[in-house]
């Protein structure tokens, strides 16, 4: 069982390799086989393709950029940090199977994950 399984594993990547695996840390349910490790955070994720996931619709968080906002302290530069607010916003992505919340997705529908656990390959 364990050899088909990652035989289903390898033709669903497509000779690309993953940093890890990516179970729901509540219910162990598989939510990732293929994405890449955030460069200076490394308990985050980001991936293109993602299993048992749903987007929560009605919601969406916006993520400040501090850098940017420092910058742009005058008056006339606040309609460009307004427009790069618009870029940064994420809608929540929870776990299919029991609900928890999991990940955002992004405007170019790249999903990046958070509270998840990792399993090495």
């Amino acid at each position: 069982m364990d050899d088909r399984d990652q035989a289903w594993v390898e033709r669903k990547r497509k000779g690309r390799k993953s940093d890890a695996l990516l179970s729901c840390p509540a219910c162990f349910t598989t939510l990732c086989i293929d994405c890449q490790r955030h460069e200076k955070i490394v308990t985050q994720y980001r991936a293109m393709f993602v299993l048992n996931c749903k987007i929560v619709e009605g919601k969406s968080q916006g993520i400040k950029d501090r850098k940017r906002k420092r910058k742009t302290k005058n008056s006339a530069q606040s309609g460009s940090s307004n427009a790069n607010m618009a870029d940064n916003i994420f809608r929540p992505v929870s776990c299919s199977v029991c609900g928890t919340e999991v990940a955002v997705i992004d405007k170019e529908e790249v999903y990046h994950f958070y509270n998840v656990l990792p399993s090495f390959v």
